[in-house]
């Protein structure tokens, strides 16, 4: 038995590396390429925030002179849909500082002027996002107060009338949003603004029927806390 025994041992140990070196070759797969996770921004959800910037009359308004520094508040509401487009709606209030100017003088040492310190608006907005950036336009209605106008002649008020208060009117803007922080943005942003025109009834009589139009030009510069209603920046594996 023991002789046996011996033999089976002898064959095992010949005939091993004969039958591994017919086994295939063991193969081996390459690790997958890590991928860093991509960031979900979520545009869905309330804002508060402020602006600062510059106001510019048209070229035919009453406040025909320099730029006006101005600051604001600004709150409202997006949401986003089919994963890059964002719509909402925004209001907005701001102050002008600053003189308009010394307005349009007439024959006869007649002075009219105009300076309006305080526009607001109502506005919807549609943008499309680039993950944290948004591009946006916006438009809606517009407010300005309007209690400034006057006219003098020889440095002396004088009663005059116009057509309507032009206080209401449009505004149409674009601009560009960030998202830094789940819950902070900044923001550049043109907004133009229209009140249509003002004609003098009656008053001294080189005013008389004059007309001027009643536009503004803005620039701002923003920042927004948004609450983050629709979740906060996740990311996706």
């Amino acid at each position: 038995m023991k002789k046996i025994l011996l033999g089976a041992a002898a064959v095992v140990a010949f005939a091993a590396p004969a039958f591994a070196a017919d086994l295939p070759a063991k193969t081996y797969t390459k690790a997958p390429v890590y991928k860093a996770p991509e960031a979900i921004y979520n545009w869905t959800g309330f804002y508060i925030g402020g602006h600062i910037g510059g106001a510019f009359p048209g070229s035919s308004s009453l406040e025909n002179s320099d730029a006006r520094f101005m600051g604001g508040v600004q709150g409202g509401f997006d949401y986003q849909f089919s994963n890059n487009w964002v719509i909402g709606a925004e209001a907005q209030y701001s102050w002008l500082t600053g003189n308009s100017g010394s307005g349009v003088a007439f024959p006869g040492g007649t002075v009219a002027t105009a300076n309006s310190d305080q526009l607001g608006s109502a506005t919807g907005r549609l943008g499309y996002a680039f993950g944290p950036t948004l591009l946006y336009a916006k438009g809606g209605y517009a407010w300005r107060n309007n209690d400034n106008l006057g006219v003098t002649t020889g440095g002396v008020p004088v009663a005059f009338t116009v057509d309507h208060n032009h206080r209401d009117g449009y505004t149409v803007g674009a601009g560009i949003e960030y998202m830094f922080t789940p819950n902070w943005s900044i923001k550049g942003e043109y907004q133009y603004y229209n009140f249509g025109n003002t004609t003098f009834t009656s008053g001294p009589a080189p005013v008389v029927g004059s007309r001027f139009h009643d536009d503004e030009h803005t620039v701002k510069l923003g920042i927004n806390y948004r609450f983050g209603w629709g979740g906060p920046v996740v990311a996706k594996y």
